[in-house]
């Protein structure tokens, strides 16, 4: 769905474990690495573009994770003139993003990069909060930082992660 400014509308997603470490994932045949992210479909809302796509790029279901936040704004990044495909219609130039931070809960979750037919990664990792903004395309770090300095106060606070750590092996709280 692309906005009559057009920005095709979508979500990304901060996915983080209870070691503080975010989940980082590296595009097929690419030296790219780059949050889970994708474009929303007609009619479908961000939660259901978010559930979606962390299903289609990294195997996961609504029971292995936990919502923790979304961002207040949509973000939106431009992306470089030799990108922009000028014979589509209509133009997209960039992404408008809802970002969602998501914890993951379910200990026996398998992360799956080949969930689909035609899987948009081909490795991941588990990195430091901050380390996904210098790794990730140019065009694409000003998003990056505001979706990460949003949800930083969560991530890195002390007393949150004391209380995961009290209860782990519930998979339902993060």
């Amino acid at each position: 769905m692309i906005d009559k400014e057009g920005y095709r509308h979508g979500v990304g997603i901060i996915l983080v474990n209870t070691n503080r470490q975010v989940f980082l994932a590296k595009r097929v045949g690419m030296q790219a690495w780059q949050f889970p992210q994708g474009g929303a479909k007609e009619n479908e809302t961000p939660e259901e573009t978010m559930y979606r796509e962390l299903k289609e790029e990294i195997g996961l279901h609504p029971e292995d994770i936990t919502i923790l936040s979304c961002s207040q704004k949509w973000l939106r990044y431009r992306l470089p003139s030799r990108l922009i495909r000028r014979y589509t219609k209509p133009l997209c130039i960039g992404q408008k993003q809802k970002w969602f931070l998501l914890c993951l809960t379910n200990p026996q979750a398998k992360i799956d990069l080949a969930a689909t037919d035609d899987p948009e990664f081909d490795s991941w990792a588990w990195v430091s909060y901050w380390y996904p903004i210098k790794q990730v395309v140019t065009f694409k770090r000003k998003v990056y930082t505001l979706a990460m300095q949003e949800f930083a106060p969560l991530v890195l606070s002390r007393q949150f992660w004391e209380r995961i750590g009290k209860s782990r092996g519930t998979p339902t709280t993060c």
